[in-house]
């Protein structure tokens, strides 16, 4: 499943058609919805023809993957479903998971997330634009910016507002910042306790010395060091899989890999004296 409804999500096909091809899944289908004029955007059907998906459906939503998880007269049924989505998607994904009738999904994707720890030294300007890099995926996207320091959560506050205006999605954008958050805290410390309960689906550490941090990350689905790797790296360059858990489940899920969508069987053996 690709969301695609208001922007064509190319980079999001490419993270789950890769590792099935890879893996040498036998049937690989797509569904997607299509624009406001009842299109598929040529781009993400060349991207899936490229990944060697063949079968492409004008399916979003929740009744997209009923229609994957149980078959209809022109979707076939699967074994497993893929792909992030709104909140919608995400409970059908679950809802399916359950019944035994229905399919096994890769892991709980729904809205984005992004966290962000910066201090006194990091860059406002960029700490701004990996804020935003999130809150324009969809309005019920979530960022939230932690800081040992008062001064610089208002500098960002102000960038944010800024950059804001600059963006082609940012009606969609301030909607999501409207249940987005800075919280100041004592000591930078603090804040992975915060984050680690908060398990985001993206962790960013604009903090100097970045990697000295790492060991306090208990749970995130991705992790960006430093203030040279912001958070679109990660979605297109990097080579890390974009595919990642939300709502918490990063205590729980990994991103997504070429091993989801792998079995691994257990087979025995034994001759007449090991028995």
């Amino acid at each position: 499943y690709v969301p695609g409804g208001s922007a064509p999500l190319i980079s999001t096909l490419m993270m789950i058609a890769i590792p099935a091809l890879i893996a040498g899944c036998p049937l690989r289908v797509l569904c997607t919805p299509p624009n406001r004029d009842g299109n598929i955007d040529n781009r993400l059907l060349f991207a899936a023809q490229a990944c060697g998906i063949n079968r492409v459906f004008k399916l979003g939503g929740a009744q997209a993957i009923a229609a994957m998880a149980y078959g209809t007269e022109t979707v076939p049924k699967v074994d497993k479903l893929f792909g992030p989505g709104n909140s919608w998607v995400m409970a059908a994904k679950q809802v399916v998971a359950q019944d035994p009738l229905g399919a096994s999904i890769d892991l709980p994707a729904g809205p984005s997330e992004v966290l962000v720890i910066a201090d006194r030294q990091a860059d406002v300007t960029f700490v701004a634009a990996d804020l935003l890099s999130q809150a324009e995926h969809g309005s019920d996207s979530q960022v939230i910016l932690v800081t040992d320091d008062n001064s610089f959560a208002e500098a960002v506050k102000v960038e944010v507002a800024q950059q804001l205006m600059t963006l082609s999605r940012r009606d969609i954008a301030a909607q999501s910042l409207q249940h987005s958050r800075i919280i100041v805290v004592d000591q930078i410390e603090q804040a992975f306790a915060i984050s680690n309960r908060y398990a985001p689906e993206h962790l960013i550490l604009q903090l100097q010395q970045a990697r000295d941090y790492l060991p306090y990350v208990k749970a995130a689905g991705a992790v960006f060091l430093g203030r040279w790797t912001p958070e679109a790296l990660g979605d297109y360059t990097t080579g890390s899989n974009h595919v990642l858990p939300t709502s918490g489940y990063a205590r729980s899920c990994s991103g997504l890999s070429v091993d989801d969508y792998l079995l691994t069987l257990s087979v025995q053996e034994s001759n007449d004296e090991g028995f």
